[in-house]
This record gives structure tokens, sequence and C-alpha cells, in this order.
């Protein structure tokens, strides 16, 4: 089990812009803010995990080659509104939203570039 990711980005500003937009759908908020990053997590700090959050970015220069984060939804609704507001805040498309049976039967995902060029996701694995 992971307890946080951490991606280094160009431009701290532009990119917590885009994270705030693009996670808000799936209830990502910023949990703690540091000049040159913030951590997300959804809801309220369990006790057990990071209590800045589980995804952070940072200021700094991006990886290479870029990784792919993918979010998991808690619905096929919240994946659609991901993919609409990430593109909203600046995110370059990179897979509408939609079955990709070739992962699995049920696996419903949309991808977004971010504005460093990262891949992200969001994901749903259940039947409707």
């Amino acid at each position: 089990m992971l307890d946080h990711v951490e991606i280094h980005v160009s431009d701290f500003e532009r990119s917590r812009t885009f994270y705030l937009s693009a996670l808000a759908p799936m209830g990502y908020i910023p949990r703690k803010v540091l000049p040159t990053g913030t951590g997300f997590d959804v809801g309220e700090p369990d006790g057990e995990g990071d209590p800045g959050g589980e995804f952070w970015i940072h200021q700094g220069t991006p990886s290479t080659p870029r990784v792919h984060i993918a979010f998991r939804a808690r619905s096929r609704g919240e994946v659609d509104a991901f993919h609409r507001a990430a593109l909203a805040a600046g995110g370059r498309d990179n897979g509408a939203p939609g079955l990709r049976p070739k992962y699995h039967q049920h696996y419903y995902g949309a991808f977004i570039l971010d504005p460093d060029g990262y891949n992200v996701e969001a994901v749903y694995h259940r039947a409707v």
C-alpha cells in the first residue's frame, strides 16, 4: 500500500490551480499547503496515512520520463467530471472517458496530460 506520491512541477502555482480544479470532482482537497508545495487528499486524515495528504506537488524539475498517476473515482460520473474539470483547467486530453476492456471488463477511465505532461487518470473499476 502506498502512503503518498509526489511529483515535481515546473510552475507550482499553475499546477496547484490545475490540480485544485481537476481533483475536486473526486473529493480531493488541499490538506497541507507550503510555499512551494501542496498535499492533496480526500476527506479527513484517518490517523494512519500522511496527514499532509496522499498526493503531493512541489516546485522543481519534472521527472523524465513523466509518470502516470491514476486516481480512484467513486463512480463513472466522477471520472467524467474529472475529465471536464481538468480540460477546463488547462489539461490536454489524452483519452476521453470510457470503458477500457483491454484492462478489464468494467475499467472506466479518462486520461489528461497536466501542465507538465504527466499522464493523469481518473478510474472507476465497477459495473455501473
